[in-house]
C-alpha cells in the first residue's frame, strides 16, 4: 500500500511541477539522485545521466530569466503548453513503472491531465499579472512558482500521501475556477479595445466614425447615419 502511495505520489507530483517548471523538475530530481539523496524508479534513473542533468539546467537558466519578463512569459508558456504537458505525461508513466498497457494509458492521461491544470494556472495567471502597469509582480511570481516546485518535489519523496492529496484538490479547484478566471481574463483584456471597446472592437456603433459631413449626414464605415 505505501508503494503504491509512493508511487502515485510521485507520478502525479512530478506531473503537477513539471506544468510550472520542467526544467527544474528535472535537473532537481536527477542531481538528487545523482547525489543518492532520492531513489528514482528505474522507468525515470535516466534523469541521473549527466547529458540530462545538464540540458534542464541550461535551459532553466534560459527560462529563469524569460519567465520574469512581462509578456515575455505568455510567450514562453504558450511554446510550453506543448512541451510541459507531455513530458508531465511521460514522467507519470515512467514513474508507475512497468505495468499493463491500460494502467500506463490511465498514467499517461492522468499526468497529462495535472500537467496541463498546473500549466493553465500558471499561464492564466501570468496573463493577468501582464495586465498591470509594474514588472514586480512578474518576479514575485516567477520566484513563488520555483519555490512552489521545489517544495513539492520534497513533498513527493518525504508526505507522498500529503502530495497526492494536494494534487487532487489543486485539480479540483482548477476545474471549479476555470470559467470565472475565463471571464475576469475577458474582462481585463477588454478594457484594452479602441474606441469604446465595442464588440468588434472599432466601437459601439459597429465602426469607425468620421465625423466629415456629407449632405447632412453623417458617415461611418459601418453604415450612414442621419445628421
Amino acid at each position: 500500500m505505501q508503494d503504491t502511495i509512493g508511487a502515485l505520489g510521485l507520478a502525479l507530483g512530478t506531473a503537477f511541477t513539471a506544468g510550472i517548471n520542467l526544467y527544474a523538475t528535472v535537473a532537481v530530481l536527477g542531481l538528487a539522485a545523482q547525489a543518492g539523496a532520492i531513489q528514482l524508479p528505474p522507468d525515470l534513473q535516466v534523469l541521473a545521466h549527466p547529458a540530462v542533468i545538464a540540458i534542464a539546467l541550461a535551459l532553466y537558466v534560459v527560462e529563469f530569466f524569460a519567465d520574469k519578463t512581462p509578456y515575455l512569459d505568455s510567450a514562453w508558456d504558450a511554446v510550453h503548453t506543448f512541451i510541459r504537458v507531455p513530458a508531465g505525461a511521460i514522467l507519470a508513466a515512467r514513474a508507475i513503472g512497468e505495468v499493463n498497457a491500460p494502467l500506463e494509458l490511465a498514467a499517461v492521461l492522468a499526468g497529462g491531465g495535472v500537467s496541463f491544470a498546473s500549466h493553465a494556472a500558471k499561464a492564466s495567471t501570468r496573463l493577468a499579472i501582464n495586465a498591470s502597469p509594474e514588472p514586480v509582480s512578474n518576479w514575485i511570481a516567477s520566484l513563488a512558482e520555483d519555490v512552489t516546485a521545489l517544495l513539492a518535489i520534497w513533498m513527493i519523496f518525504n508526505h507522498p500521501l500529503l502530495m497526492l492529496g494536494f494534487v487532487v484538490v489543486f485539480v479540483g479547484a482548477v476545474v471549479w475556477m476555470a470559467p470565472k478566471v475565463w471571464r475576469t481574463l475577458r474582462r481585463v483584456f477588454r478594457r484594452g479595445t479602441p474606441s469604446g471597446g465595442g464588440p468588434d472592437g472599432f466601437g459601439g456603433s459597429g465602426g469607425w466614425q468620421s465625423r466629415a459631413p456629407e449632405g447632412g449626414r453623417e458617415v461611418t464605415l459601418g453604415g450612414a447615419q442621419g445628421g
